[in-house]
């Protein structure tokens, strides 16, 4: 895999360069996932902790709660099929490699 240096030492963008930028906004993109999921877990919690009985209010933390763990059984899912596609076939689908030859 290239690394940001070997780009930078260059001077040039090549196709592999897209490597450390694919695997930066994955990572990214699923670190703020984890991020959104404490805070939509957090806002429910207290919404029901200070719903004060409405009932209106209880529902919409049951539902922000709700949805934060369906977002959380979505993400582990996705990374349990990238693994058992890995096990079945041994293409390891979670490793971003562009063949350049």
């Amino acid at each position: 895999m290239i690394s940001w240096a070997d780009c930078a030492d260059t001077g040039a963008a090549t196709v592999g360069c897209l490597e450390p930028i694919f695997v930066n906004v994955v990572r990214a993109l699923v670190s703020l996932a984890g991020v959104a999921l404490f805070v939509m877990l957090i806002i429910g919690g207290f919404n029901f902790l200070f719903g004060g009985g409405d009932q209106k209010k209880l529902e919409q933390a049951k539902g922000t709660i709700t949805n934060a763990v369906f977002g959380l059984v979505v993400i582990v899912c996705a990374y349990l099929i990238l693994k058992t596609i890995k096990v079945f076939t041994g293409v390891d689908v979670t490793q971003f490699k562009i063949m350049t030859e």
